[in-house]
């Protein structure tokens, strides 16, 4: 079974903010490869790092994408969408490697009614009030 697989770079502010911890020497030798001008900042290494496994690792990857059915890039659901899922009388199976957002036209009690789950791998953006409704459905 073929799937397309779409990749869409991160444009600034459309990144998560991740914490790390590093060994100290391991610290020293990324601030002497900064020096030494071969990255411009720690973040650009660990950036290039990250970039380098997971083109490595990309066939296991892609791979991966297609047996999960999973939808590999920034995926939006607003009220209309959910709406006329509501009326066609499916539910939703969220399935995203990326950025899912769920649009603040979307009510808890929408959300309830369309979405029968979600696994999102990266980040999942929604009001407060929707993801408390579905939390219960985030997997």
């Amino acid at each position: 079974m073929a799937a397309e697989i779409h990749q869409f770079r991160d444009k600034p502010g459309d990144s998560e903010k991740i914490t790390i911890n590093v060994g100290y020497v391991d610290l020293g030798y990324i601030d002497l490869l900064v020096r030494e001008g071969f990255y411009s900042n720690r973040t650009d290494l660990i950036r290039t790092a990250i970039r380098n496994q997971l083109t490595s690792h990309s066939d296991a990857v892609k791979q991966s994408i297609v047996r999960q059915t999973l939808e590999l890039g920034l995926r939006r659901y607003g009220r209309e969408h959910l709406e006329a899922v509501r009326a066609a009388g499916d539910r939703l199976r969220i399935r995203v490697i990326g950025l899912a957002t769920i649009a603040d036209d979307v009510t808890p009690e929408l959300a309830l009614e369309t979405i029968e789950s979600i696994t999102v791998l990266g980040a999942l953006q929604a009001s407060k009030a929707v993801k408390a409704a579905l939390s219960g459905r985030i997997l």
